[in-house]
Order: C-alpha cells, then sequence, then structure tokens
C-alpha cells in the first residue's frame, strides 16, 4: 500500500520464514490461492462496490502506464497499487478453496494466510487497509453454495471487524463474536447492530486474562447456544503486547487458548470445520510466533 506502511509484504514473509524454521510448515497441507469469481464476491458486496474498485485498478493501471505513480488512495490508510486487485481476488479465493477443502473432508480447518486484510470492508466501502471482506464472503458463501443453516464468525483482532458487521447483522443464520479495543479505530461497535452481534469492547491495556474470563462468560455461552456447523475466524493478531498499531496485552499463550476454544465448539457442533484468515498483526516477530501458536493449535501440533 506504499512505502512506510504497516500492511507490508513482510508480514507473509515473516509467517513463512517461522514456520518453516520452527518445522511446523512441514507438517501442513500446503495450497495456492485461486482467484474468487466476481459473482463469489457479490455475496457479501454491492456489483457496484466491486465494479467501482476494478474500475479504478484499471484507471490505475493507464496511468502507470503513462508514467504516473503506481498508487490509488481509497482512504488515508488504504491504497490500491497494480496488483491489488488480483491480490484481494486470491484473498477471497484462498477463503472459498479452504472452505470447499473443508466441506469436502479433505481438510479438518485451514489458516489462509492472505493480504490484504479484509474485516474493515464493508458492503459498498474498502476501508482501514481492507479491499474486500473475505470472511463474510466466505461466511455467505459457506451458507448459500454449501447449504449450511448456521454459520459462526469469531473476531479477534485489536480492531473492530466494523465491516463484517455490516454485511452480517441481522442475519439469523449467522453469529458474530469478537473481541477489539474501544475507544479505537473504526470506533464502532460498542452498540452492536444486531442481535446476532456479541461485541467484547475493552479499554486499553486490558491483558490475556481479563480478555479469557470474558470470552468464558459472553462467547462461549453464545457459540455453544447456536451450535454452528461451521466456524470462521478473523484472525487478528495486533492485539499482541507488542505491536504498537494496538495497546492490548495478549500474549502467543493467549492466542492458543482462544484457538483451542473454539476447536472446542467446532469439534462438538462442526465437524471440526474452521476456516481461519488473516486480518491484522504488524509487528512482524510477534505476528510470527503468534500465527505459528495459532496455526499449532488448530492443527493440534
Amino acid at each position: 500500500m506504499g512505502p512506510g506502511h504497516p500492511e507490508c509484504p513482510e508480514r507473509l514473509d515473516a509467517i513463512e520464514d517461522r514456520l518453516l524454521a520452527s518445522g511446523v510448515g512441514d507438517a501442513l497441507d500446503r495450497r495456492e490461492a485461486p482467484e474468487a469469481s466476481l459473482g463469489d464476491i457479490e455475496l457479501a458486496h454491492s456489483k457496484m462496490h466491486v465494479a467501482a474498485i476494478r474500475g479504478l485498478e484499471l484507471e490505475l493501471a493507464e496511468h502507470i502506464a503513462a508514467g504516473g505513480r503506481g498508487y490509488a488512495q481509497i482512504d488515508p490508510d488504504t491504497a490500491l497499487n497494480a496488483y491489488s486487485w488480483s491480490a484481494a481476488l486470491h484473498a477471497c479465493g484462498a477463503v472459498l478453496a479452504a472452505t470447499d477443502a473443508v466441506m469436502a473432508g479433505e481438510l479438518e480447518n485451514a489458516f489462509c494466510a492472505v493480504r490484504p486484510p479484509g474485516h474493515h470492508a464493508c458492503h459498498d466501502r474498502s476501508m482501514g487497509f481492507c479491499i474486500f471482506n473475505q470472511v463474510a464472503v466466505g461466511a455467505r458463501y459457506a451458507l448459500q453454495r454449501h447449504g449450511l443453516s448456521r454459520v459462526a464468525v469469531v473476531d479477534f483482532d485489536v480492531h473492530h471487524g466494523n465491516g463484517t458487521e455490516d454485511i452480517l447483522a441481522g442475519d439469523e443464520r449467522v453469529l458474530m463474536v469478537g473481541i477489539f479495543q474501544h475507544p479505537f479505530y473504526p470506533g464502532t461497535g460498542a452498540h452492536p447492530l444486531g442481535a446476532n452481534m456479541v461485541n467484547l469492547p475493552v479499554p486499553a491495556y486490558t491483558k490475556g486474562d481479563v480478555i479469557r474470563k470474558m470470552i468464558e462468560d459472553k462467547w462461549l455461552p453464545r457459540l455453544e447456544a447456536f451450535k454452528p456447523e461451521m466456524i470462521f475466524i478473523s484472525a487478528g493478531f495486533d492485539a499482541h503486547r507488542d505491536d504498537d498499531l494496538g495497546q492490548l496485552g495478549l500474549v502467543e499463550a493467549d492466542y492458543t487458548w482462544m484457538t483451542q476454544r473454539i476447536k472446542e465448539i467446532a469439534n462438538k457442533h462442526a465437524k471440526g470445520r474452521i476456516v481461519s484468515s488473516l486480518e491484522g498483526g504488524y509487528n512482524l516477530g510477534a505476528l510470527a510466533r503468534s500465527v505459528e501458536a495459532h496455526v499449532r493449535a488448530l492443527a493440534d501440533l
């Protein structure tokens, strides 16, 4: 998204290096992401929004061909370059391919190491580093293409997943549970938009023990009562205590604990079916260690 931007290619490099160095990568079924179709992306986004992003990308390509600069700004935090359209299609495609593989029983669960992130992307607006909302697309895809009746979304990014809530609020087939720092970007979440939203805003400097207790008291009973047939995770690791883009106090052990609790619900009600997709996490060391912890818990390593 431009020089010096925290949402940078080095994020995926750090994850890849950590998974290889730790040996975790050797134990995984690793797959390349296909591109999602526009029809599938439009399960969560308006046709006009998808067309507008495509049009902006085409204008940018013409501008670059004429010698112009290589970025188109969507908002102060979010930009497109010549490859952003393709990257966004592949990010959604990763979640959809993972959904297909999990539903087919090829994989018990999946983690999608993708960028850009997605949970701030609303039905008709890209924002907050996010172009399309791959988890919302995946949830709707599981419901409408695979015929599921109940899908849960779990979001533990330091920022509220306002885009996912915008898309899924009021859909009784979906239960979304999220925990996030508040007040903080994007300033939403204190007042849920639907009865199917369980939002847990917490103040800056909240540590893992407090967050675990809130999850036990608020998330887990609602998930248990909902009995999801599949769980999607917006896996943001910027709530780590070492990440300067947030001020929460989670550590790797907290991500392991959350993942294990989610797995228990999935194993009980959803045949273990989980698709997790990378959201935030901008301290490269903390991001890589946290993803390793998350993937180890998913894969029972």
